[in-house]
């Protein structure tokens, strides 16, 4: 484990992945009508879909596009948002909670369309996902989750003890909440797919090209980076759990919270049948997550909290591995290949942020762990309001860059908040 990061996680989806196309620094001075900070899936799609539109975009990625967590992540679409239904309507009023809901409930299905659109490989395939509640406290709060997405017309079902055995090979379970809409993918070949087909449409995508300052000058706004300046009329800042203090107080609005992932080697077939034989993804109802999946080469790959740093091996998540272990016992012999983390930003309440703190200043980030299909959708509405300002509505609240109190001490809240969750969790509480 270390606090410096690695030149790349060394994750399967890095071994596995199809080539990246070609993202040099930029080392000339650029005007364009949007500059975009941040090259994950936000950044990404927005910059497609303007360009898809005729406006002139760059994006400039510290790293590499993917680099940070969109490529290293659970490889999970998910839909919807950390909140019930019901829940998200008496927060934001009927008008914007239902299309709160109808957006981010739909945004796997809006994912693997441009996936199929644009003939991006990266083993997409719509197989379900799977929200499983092991303690009986949890199975009712799936089945109220359940009875909220039905009444709203969504195609979800709730499937019991038996039922949920035999579609994960595990009798862990009391009960799961299957939405037919879920799925998978590989998501560094997905970030890498998006980044080509971004600058196939006229995009430009420059890796190595650090935003290291930020402000007005001349009606416009001036980015320096190391070897170049850029100058637009917008811009949108996207960097997530990587998110620093080019704009003020943005850094601490969120918490950059690492989630780690660790693989086995490709399973026997006799084996493969018996994990998750529907190929659903799962994540765990409970105060902690734990989620998983079997990829299209029939590794499994288990996923949670680990380590605040840097981990290079799956060692350091060696609590995965037992409890894959539990969950299949078939497992106990088998190889585990990779151990890798990247940080994601968790927000004060839990909700994607959307700011425009100044004249052409667009914010998104805080995907709390459901980026994958959410910031990917997210693109085609930024890039709609980065063309048509405030006459283009936006599926989420905008709000202004609030930090968060006492902020300096989140690398302990967070060790808390993990530890005081799994006490709960074992305690069925």
């Amino acid at each position: 484990m270390t606090h410096t990061p690695p030149a790349w996680p060394p994750s399967l989806y890095a071994d596995t992945a199809v080539p990246p196309v070609p993202t040099p620094a930029l080392d000339v001075d650029r005007v364009v009508s949007v500059a975009i900070i941040g090259g994950g899936f936000a950044g990404l799609s927005t910059a497609l879909h303007l360009a898809e539109q005729g406006t002139d975009a760059i994006v400039l990625e510290a790293r590499e596009p993917g680099w940070g967590a969109s490529g290293n992540n659970g490889g999970q679409l998910n839909p919807g948002l950390k909140f019930d239904p019901d829940t998200i309507e008496a927060t934001f009023g009927a008008d914007l909670g239902r299309r709160m809901i109808a957006f981010a409930w739909d945004t796997p299905t809006f994912t693997l369309d441009l996936i199929r659109r644009l003939g991006i490989e990266c083993d997409a395939r719509q197989n379900g996902t799977l929200r499983a509640a092991y303690r009986e406290t949890a199975a009712a709060a799936v089945e109220a989750t359940a009875e909220q997405c039905r009444r709203r017309g969504m195609p979800v079902s709730v499937l019991d003890r038996n039922a949920v055995g035999e579609a994960t090979g595990t009798d862990r379970y009391v009960n799961a909440m299957l939405d037919r809409r879920g799925g998978d993918l590989q998501p560094l070949s997905f970030a890498r797919g998006l980044a080509r087909a971004a600058i196939a449409a006229g995009a430009a995508v420059h890796g190595q090209t650090k935003a290291v300052s930020l402000r007005r000058e001349s009606g416009r706004w001036r980015i320096e980076t190391p070897h170049a300046v850029v100058r637009a009329e917008k811009v949108l800042i996207a960097t997530n759990g990587f998110t620093d203090d080019l704009w003020p107080d943005l850094r601490r609005t969120i918490v950059p919270v690492f989630s780690s992932i660790t693989a086995t080697e490709t399973l026997p077939d006799d084996v493969a049948r018996q994990i998750m034989p529907t190929r659903s993804v799962l994540y765990e109802s409970g105060h902690i997550t734990v989620y998983y999946r079997v990829d299209a080469s029939n590794r499994l790959l288990m996923g949670g909290r680990g380590p605040m740093q840097w981990i290079r091996d799956p060692q350091a998540v060696a609590y995965l591995m037992r409890y894959a272990a539990r969950l299949w016992p078939s497992l106990r012999s088998v190889r585990w290949t990779h151990g890798w983390n990247s940080r994601l930003a968790i927000t004060a309440d839990h909700y994607p942020h959307v700011h425009e703190p100044g004249a052409g200043a667009l914010i998104y980030l805080g995907c709390n762990g459901r980026g994958v299909a959410l910031a990917t959708a997210m693109g085609k509405q930024l890039a709609r309001r980065l063309i048509e300002g405030e006459a283009a509505e936006l599926d989420l609240p905008v709000t202004a860059v609030k930090p968060i109190r006492f902020h300096a001490l989140w690398p302990l809240a967070v060790k808390s908040a993990v530890l005081y969750g799994r006490i709960r969790d074992r305690l069925g509480l």
